[in-house]
């Protein structure tokens, strides 16, 4: 008996797993919606907008970007933890959403580790401190000596005090003493105009929001974000050159629902990372200040790992800035 029960179970596995991979092979039947949980025209949605394009091609199916911004991403975040796990929509996840959220909301609304499931992790996004023209500072150091000179008077703007540029400029004022006052916004395009116009000096954005504006000299670059310079801009200093403590990146991770069937989500990845080799991804990325991910960090195994590892890394910041949750 127990011989047959065996057979039966075997047997019942493998019409499942046979009915999972046909239900993959004929994924997807309609469109798709990607979430971006930030405005259009931010580097997360920039990103998301290309690699859809190149989905939409390879599966024959639209792949529609939908932005939901608010609440610091958690608007966005929680519909797709809400939505059904069958394969038609996904999120354009940030790392504010995944690991920054999570130790910085209180009562947050989804679970990273238990609500999603992890596709594919895609890219990392360069992230710059750019001052008005105005200001007589070329690099962090020059920066750090103007504030200092006149304590609380020069202003950041950042996307959320929460949010990574805003880890960015308390990790600054911590490491350096500096009274830089931070300044927040909802909607990136009027952080950046009101650094322009000089209302808010000093910003942190990312490199694909702030291109233009640094090729036309409204915004100059004076530090990169993280521990390394970007290849657009070899001239400008990484923030870790200054301050080795300091080294908080923005990237980006494709999720789904959990429950999301496993040979759906397997195709998913795969067809992230075809997108992600094409030639015309990898010139235009680094432009727009993304460094494109390769290897196994693209598939549903290595994303999980990378995530679960930066929970950890997350949170030990957020805790050695004293912040709580609220």
């Amino acid at each position: 008996m127990l011989k047959f029960s065996r057979r039966v179970m075997v047997a019942c596995l493998g019409s499942l797993l046979a009915f999972g991979a046909a239900e993959a092979a004929d994924w997807p039947q309609r469109p798709v919606a990607v979430v971006v949980s930030q405005a259009a025209g931010s580097s997360p949605d920039v990103l998301a907008r290309i690699i859809t394009d190149k989905l939409s091609r390879t599966l024959g199916q639209q792949f529609v970007v939908e932005n939901r911004p608010g609440a610091g991403n958690v608007v966005g975040t929680q519909s797709v933890a809400r939505a059904n796990a069958d394969g038609y929509t996904f999120l354009f996840g940030t790392s504010a959403a995944l690991v920054t959220n999570p130790f910085t909301v209180k009562s947050l609304s989804y679970d990273p580790a238990k609500d999603f499931v992890a596709v594919s992790k895609v890219a990392r996004s360069q992230l710059l401190l750019l001052v008005n023209p105005k200001i007589e500072a070329q690099n962090l150091t020059e920066l750090l000596a103007l504030e200092k000179k006149a304590p609380g008077t020069l202003s950041i703007a950042v996307d959320g005090p929460r949010n990574i540029s805003g880890l960015i400029a308390q990790s600054i004022n911590k490491q350096s003493g500096s009274k830089f006052v931070l300044v927040p916004y909802n909607n990136i395009n009027n952080a950046v105009q009101d650094s322009i116009t000089g209302r808010t000096p000093v910003t942190i954005q990312s490199a694909s929001v702030v291109e233009a504006f640094i090729k036309d000299g409204s915004l100059r670059p004076i530090a990169v974000a993280g521990n390394k310079r970007v290849p657009s801009l070899p001239d400008v200093p990484s923030i870790s050159e200054t301050f080795n403590d300091i080294n908080l990146q923005g990237w980006f991770m494709v999720m789904a629902p959990a429950g999301t069937p496993a040979p759906i989500v397997d195709r998913m990845s795969k067809a992230i990372a075809k997108a992600l080799a094409e030639p015309d991804v990898l010139a235009r990325a680094p432009t727009l200040g993304f460094e494109i991910e390769s290897g196994d960090i693209l598939t549903p195994a290595g994303a999980k790992a990378y995530l679960d590892a930066q929970l950890v890394s997350t949170g030990k910041v957020i805790n050695s800035l004293g912040m709580e949750p609220n």
